[in-house]
């Protein structure tokens, strides 16, 4: 089985487990072969938990999850040296960021001194304690959750926190006849905490991951598609409607993620379509809209549509 039968593979079992959220399933595999993180957004329901819990199953990963909440201190996260008296001295215990998929759940209620604890293991994979700096397994990715209509008690994510989230992935309910099946499902006796009703197959390995995450690296993009990056990045720091455009950060994301986006579609390389179809979910967190467009009612969304319809993509 080559890596890409082996992914689409993978993917089509969490479709199994997560019905009508397709779209949200594919960006959640175009994260975690990109070497990326992501930020799930959606009100409580949406199987943001289980979808995580299904990737990491069927990849056979350690899966942690996280409760953020405001009284989480920084070393609940990362870990604390504590005293070992029987060999008088001070041993490390490892926190639940050493794991391979971490749900920090709710993650903007906890104070920004917690938040900030993340930043290290998003950005270099890495945390570091007491003056010792300890590497994250290979397979590291986050998936951090928050509810958007929900705010009392939360604590905004900062700027330079959000931009190190390759994806903002925005999970809507599911169509009604997905509804009606997860109902079906669950008459049949499918439960959400119990892994073996999931009806997926066998788990790939850690090596099956690593070897499709090279793949991605071999997808070639064209010099004019890497220009069509550059430019709808840009592009972002000249609209109006934006008080702050992307970052440079943000154009390595879109093109890693527009790579692993084509190793999906079987192709190596990549197409315009690609880079505009990840344009949303790349980019949507990472400009801030004018006061005035926020009070016309406009999103991200519908200022990078309108933005992207005066860019031309090359042929």
């Amino acid at each position: 089985m080559t890596t890409h039968d082996a992914a689409l593979r993978l993917l089509g079992d969490i479709e199994k487990v997560i019905l009508g959220q397709e779209a949200v399933l594919r960006q959640l595999m175009i994260t975690l072969l990109a070497r990326g993180h992501a930020l799930l957004e959606g009100v409580p329901g949406t199987a943001k938990t289980l979808s995580v819990r299904a990737l990491a199953r069927g990849l056979g990963l350690d899966f942690g999850r996280v409760q953020f909440t405001p009284d989480l201190m920084p070393t609940d996260l990362v870990g604390v040296s504590v005293l070992d008296e029987t060999q008088r001295n001070f041993r490390y215990r490892p926190g639940p960021v050493f794991t391979d998929l971490l749900l920090a759940d709710e993650i903007n209620r906890a104070p920004p001194k917690t938040q900030a604890a993340l930043l290290e293991a998003l950005e270099e994979r890495q945390v570091t304690v007491d003056g010792a700096t300890r590497a994250l397994p290979a397979p590291f990715t986050v998936f951090a959750t928050q509810n958007p209509v929900e705010y009392e008690g939360t604590y905004p994510l900062p700027e330079a926190q959000v931009d190190r989230f390759l994806m903002k992935i925005v999970i809507d309910y599911p169509p009604e006849v997905a509804e009606r099946a997860i109902l079906d499902r669950h008459e049949a006796g499918f439960r959400a905490d119990d892994e073996t009703t999931y009806s997926m197959g066998e788990p790939l390995t850690r090596e099956a991951l690593l070897e499709a995450r090279d793949a991605v690296d071999g997808v070639h993009m064209d010099e004019r598609v890497r220009r069509y990056v550059t430019g709808i990045v840009r592009a972002t720091r000249d609209d109006q409607a934006f008080a702050l455009g992307a970052s440079p950060r943000a154009g390595v994301a879109l093109f890693q993620a527009s790579r692993a986006e084509a190793f999906l579609h079987g192709r190596d390389f990549v197409t315009p379509d690609d880079v505009k179809s990840l344009s949303f979910p790349v980019l949507r967190h990472r400009v801030v809209l004018t006061a005035e467009a926020e009070v016309e009612g406009r999103s991200s969304d519908d200022e990078l549509r309108a933005l992207l319809e005066t860019l031309e993509a090359p042929r």
